[in-house]
């Protein structure tokens, strides 16, 4: 399977960039370079909180939302307090120091250049065109929509079918008797589904019944299920606005690559130390 096939089938392709925390209202409304406190006459801004509440993530998950803000500022004053007392203290001066700093200082250039060059070649108009040639590729996909009833016995399994076509309803029994909790409180409902999505017994048997058609009991590793077929049509293709977020995530991604590939094509790197030889298997 392709990439883009993948892209629109799954949805999941995710990209390696920093997640960005939930920023309250409050914040979102003031200018990032508006001062909000002073520590020994430096400023500590919106723009600092931000990247605070940033930092924190989900350590600061267990703190009311409305007090998320002036811990962000209590953790900037503490923050520029010990920076300020190292450097009186000439910490600066370590050489261990220095070369932390130097590695910190590139990753975040490898970073925010991977971002800018990205963000140059993912527009609107190049993801539609990605979209549009993807969909172009797209195979048409059969799904069927269709209720169980699970249980663990085959001869409960052939009461129930005895009981339904007697005309007891479907999804009256599925809530009773279904050991599926989560369909059985939908009637059995399962929705759409491809046929890759189920177990082989299972998706078998339910493609081969014909609309409103109920099947004999069917085995699998679960237990035994009657199975009843109610729909069957082309999985519809998502729309662009549907997998708008994973186009350009997937495209930034690529872009990433593509960018890191070229910078290495065109510099001399020369391993010194030769890698380990792999471990015996």
């Amino acid at each position: 399977m392709s990439s883009h096939k993948h892209l629109l089938r799954f949805a999941v392709l995710c990209v390696g960039l920093a997640s960005f925390g939930v920023v309250s209202p409050a914040i979102a409304q003031n200018k990032p370079d508006h001062v909000v406190a002073k520590v020994n006459d430096t400023d500590i801004t919106e723009a600092d909180v931000i990247m605070a509440l940033t930092d924190l993530g989900e350590s600061i998950q267990q703190i009311p939302e409305a007090q998320r803000r002036e811990y962000a500022i209590s953790y900037i004053t503490d923050i520029r307090l010990a920076a300020k007392a190292a450097r009186d203290a000439k910490l600066t001066d370590d050489a261990d120091f220095k070369r932390r700093l130097g590695y910190q200082t590139d990753r975040m250039l490898f970073e925010e250049f991977n971002a800018v060059e990205a963000k140059k070649a993912v527009t609107d108009t190049s993801m539609r065109a990605l979209y549009a040639d993807t969909v172009k590729s797209l195979k048409p996909e059969t799904e069927v929509r269709a209720s169980h009833i699970l249980v663990e016995t085959e001869d409960q399994a052939k009461d129930i079918v005895k009981r339904l076509k007697a005309g007891e309803d479907f999804a009256k029994l599925a809530a009773e008797l279904s050991k599926d909790p989560g369909s059985g409180k939908q009637g059995g409902d399962l929705g759409f589904f491809t046929k890759e999505r189920m177990v082989p017994e299972f998706s078998t048997a339910a493609f081969a019944l014909a609309p409103g058609q109920i099947s004999d009991p069917v085995k699998s590793q679960f237990g035994f299920h009657v199975i009843k077929m109610t729909e069957k049509r082309e999985k519809p293709v998502p729309t662009y606005e549907e997998v708008k977020d994973q186009i350009e995530q997937f495209m930034f991604r690529r872009t990433q690559q593509e960018t890191l590939k070229t910078l290495r094509s065109t510099a001399k790197i020369e391993r010194i130390d030769p890698p380990a030889a792999p471990a015996a298997q």
